[in-house]
């Protein structure tokens, strides 16, 4: 019984040793004053610019819409693209769109904007649009603001002031539901009006036109996604009437089949 407890107490001394060794080996060595000049430099007086990545010139084309519409009138080739460059804080900003109906001559609609900042996902634009199509071209200045609104809406708010004293507005929403990484639908809505009736170019004033489409995606890569859809136009007002006198239709539903792109 002796020889037992001698040889517990042997192997619980060895055993406290080690520990002890052990715990001494784990704490770590002090920090001496040059270790934490080297750390922590002094960098007052020091011109930290130098040390910075500077805000990087970056540029961008997106086509949101590059399609074939099909309805009961003639088949459309149809555009819709923006694109920007400059910086984070000051950016040169193109949106164009338009379409060209089967056997005859199309419409366009080109923005060049200056784009700054005003808020968290918001930027004020201003600058010139130009409009060309069957009828006279027209020029306006415009002015509007462009972000991300409540619930992730894309949203583009624009007035125009036309050189004959016109004046128009346009408001866009997107709005992108991800059912998987690679398949997406798009619904978009837009509305367009005008002060006064251009019979040249077949605006009415009020309320002239609106649109609705729904366009499902399918992202081969992020850059590259074909995608089909159905998109409604309607045109109110005056301008319906100048549309029915040219024998146009006042209401449209296109199936449209297009490629949506970017670099």
């Amino acid at each position: 019984m002796i020889t037992v407890d001698r040889c517990a107490k042997r192997w619980l001394c060895g055993f406290a040793s080690l520990w002890a060794l052990g715990a001494a080996a784990q704490v770590p060595p002090p920090v001496t004053a040059e270790e934490r000049a080297a750390a922590f430099p002094d960098v007052s007086g020091t011109d930290l610019a130098a040390h910075m990545e500077h805000d990087p010139l970056t540029a961008m084309l997106l086509a949101e819409q590059f399609e074939w519409q099909a309805g009961s009138g003639d088949d459309l080739l149809k555009w819709d693209a923006v694109g920007w460059a400059g910086w984070s804080m000051n950016r040169l900003w193109l949106r164009t769109e338009g379409e060209r109906p089967s056997g005859s001559s199309g419409e366009a609609q080109t923005e060049i904007l200056y784009g700054r900042p005003v808020a968290a996902w918001w930027d004020l634009v201003a600058g010139v649009r130009h409009d060309v199509g069957p009828g006279p071209a027209r020029t306006y200045a415009a002015l509007g603001v462009q972000g991300l609104a409540p619930q992730w809406f894309h949203v583009e708010a624009t007035a125009y002031l036309g050189e004959r004293g016109q004046a128009g507005a346009r408001l866009q929403a997107d709005y992108e539901w991800l059912f998987t990484n690679q398949l997406v639908l798009t619904a978009r809505g837009e509305a367009h009006a005008w002060s006064d009736d251009d019979a040249d170019t077949g605006i009415g004033s009020g309320l002239a036109a609106t649109s609705f489409g729904l366009r499902l995606r399918y992202e081969i890569r992020p850059e590259f996604a074909p995608y089909v859809g159905v998109e409604w136009e309607g045109l109110f007002g005056d301008t319906a009437d100048l549309a029915h006198a040219a024998g146009e239709e006042r209401r449209e539903t296109h199936v449209v089949a297009g490629l949506r792109w970017w670099f």
